[in-house]
């Protein structure tokens, strides 16, 4: 039960940050879609901020910090019904990390993106996400208010079972 009040309570701290940071420019987006485990789906939202790009050295790579917070609600399977941990539990995400861009603001391939989190759970542990830290990456395409991505959540092996979760996410969003 500690493991879970230490993640909500670096959840809270997570949001408190995004909240208190608004002296920065940034880029507030809605996400949401279908997570996958094996074949089996299940609803999947986040609210994430992009910050200003920075450039990296003389390249024509930029990097933004990038804050989510996300929820993937939990699944009833049959064959992992007496499975410990099962995959029934709602599993919140607290993330942090950058978002990674190629090329100039007018070339048509600049708003593809890559990005990657590390991230820590709340709620429970799935088959899928079985331990309080998780890594995060997403490959997609932003366009000014709407994005289109597949993001792939899992702890990277260091703990079984380690299913992960991969998701298609379509975002709305608005600059602050």
């Amino acid at each position: 039960m500690r493991s879970s009040r230490l993640a909500l309570g670096a959840l809270a701290a997570l949001s408190l940050a995004a909240a208190a940071a608004p002296a920065a420019a940034a880029h507030l987006e809605i996400q949401g879609g279908r997570s996958y485990m094996d074949d089996h789906g299940t609803p999947a939202f986040f609210i994430e901020s992009i910050f200003e790009p920075e450039q990296m050295g003389q390249s024509r790579f930029t990097w933004s910090p990038d804050i989510s917070i996300g929820y993937i609600k939990g699944r009833d399977i049959g064959r992992y019904r007496d499975s410990r941990p099962g995959v029934t539990n709602n599993v919140w995400i607290g993330a942090a990390g950058a978002r990674f861009h190629y090329g100039s603001s007018g070339d048509w391939y600049q708003p593809l993106f890559f990005s990657f989190q590390v991230a820590g759970t709340a709620g429970g542990r799935t088959q899928a996400l079985s331990s309080g830290y998780e890594f995060v990456s997403t490959l997609g395409y932003q366009w000014k208010n709407v994005s289109f991505q597949v993001r792939h959540i899992s702890n990277g092996s260091f703990k079984e079972p380690n299913r992960g979760e991969t998701m298609a996410l379509v975002g709305i969003g608005f600059d602050i």
